[in-house]
C-alpha cells in the first residue's frame, strides 16, 4: 500500500528534489534526517500515549522516504551506498515504531501481552530484510513473502492512528497478532526457497 503512495508522491516531490539539490542539501543528508525524524517521533510520542500524533508524523516521512532517491537520481548520484545507507536508517525506523509501542503497552502495566506481540513484530521484522539480503549475499534470491515492509509500516501505523483517535487497544493488540504471524510466515517462506536453490544447485 505505501508502496503504491509513494509512487504517486513522486511527482510531487520532484520540484521539492529540485529545491534541495539548488540549496546544495545531498541526498544521504536528506535520508539521514528522515530516519532521525522517524526515531525521534516514535520513541517520544508514541510511549507518552500520543499514537494518532506519532502515526501521522511518521506515516508522512514514510512516505516522502523517497525523496533522497529523486534527489540521487536527478543529480546522477545514484549508487550501492546510497541504498546501503537507506535499507540499513529504515531498521533504525521500524526499531523506533515497534519498540515506541512496545514501551507504550508495557507502561500501561495490564497490557504485557501485546507489549510481547510488539517485541515480536520488531524482532521478526529485522529478520525479514536479513533473510533476503543474506540470500542475495550467497548468490541466491529470497523476495518472496506476504509481509513486506511497506505493507507492515501502513498496517501498523493505521492500527496506532485509529487506537490514538479513540479505538479500542483490541484493534492494535490484533494487528499486532497478525503482523506478528505474518512476518513469521515470510521468513519460513524466504528459508524454503533458498533451501530450494542451495538443493538445486547442489543437485
Amino acid at each position: 500500500m505505501l508502496n503504491r503512495l509513494r509512487s504517486g508522491m513522486t511527482r510531487v516531490l520532484t520540484p521539492v528534489a529540485t529545491a534541495l539539490l539548488r540549496l546544495g542539501v545531498s541526498p544521504d543528508a536528506v535520508t539521514v534526517a528522515g530516519t532521525l525524524a522517524v526515531v525521534a517521533a516514535a520513541l517520544w510520542l508514541f510511549p507518552t500515549g500520543h499514537l494518532l500524533a506519532g502515526a501521522l508524523v511518521v506515516s508522512f516521512f514514510a512516505l516522502t522516504d523517497s525523496l533522497d532517491g529523486v534527489m540521487a537520481r536527478q543529480a546522477g548520484r545514484s549508487s550501492s551506498w546510497g541504498a546501503f545507507l537507506d535499507s540499513t536508517l529504515d531498521r533504525f525506523g521500524d526499531a523506533a515504531i515497534f519498540g515506541g509501542l512496545v514501551l507504550w503497552f508495557y507502561g500501561g502495566g495490564d497490557h504485557e501481552v501485546t507489549a510481547v506481540l510488539a517485541l515480536a513484530c520488531l524482532v521478526l521484522g529485522s529478520v525479514v530484510p536479513y533473510a533476503r539480503a543474506r540470500a542475495e549475499g550467497l548468490g541466491m534470491t529470497a523476495a518472496v513473502g506476504i509481509a513486506e515492509r511497506a505493507d507492515r509500516l501502513f498496517a501498523v501505523l493505521a492500527a496506532a492512528a485509529l487506537v490514538g483517535a479513540g479505538a479500542p487497544r483490541v484493534v492494535l493488540t490484533v494487528v499486532l497478532a497478525l503482523l506478528a504471524v505474518a512476518s513469521a510466515v515470510t521468513v519460513v517462506q524466504r528459508m524454503a526457497t533458498v533451501r530450494r536453490q542451495s538443493l538445486g544447485a547442489s543437485s
